[in-house]
């Protein structure tokens, strides 16, 4: 399965894309992260629904100095992109 998440909040400046990057090896998802112009944190995970549903779940409530207001996810059709790693993209 492959989601698109958006991360609203207190999410840049204080080391949330290095936290996704961790959740993410933890829950041995793969895709990628970036800042938003926004303010908020994007990005995109791929990986069995028990992975996702624990990254999702850590990325709410896990990183003890951001502030999660709003967290949007939306399955992708795209399942055909297959990502060896996760990893952190340029701010868009």
């Amino acid at each position: 399965m492959r989601l698109s998440f958006r991360i609203s909040g207190r999410v840049q400046g204080v080391g949330y894309r290095w936290f996704v990057k961790e959740a993410a090896a933890r829950h041995y998802v793969t895709g990628w992260v970036r800042n938003a112009l926004d303010g908020a944190v994007e990005g995109e995970a791929q990986g069995g629904v028990p992975a996702l549903d624990g990254f999702l779940k850590e990325l709410k409530s896990g990183h003890p100095w951001a502030e999660v207001k709003e967290a949007e996810t939306q399955e992708m059709l795209d399942n055909e992109t297959a990502e060896k790693d996760f990893h952190i993209k340029p701010t868009a």
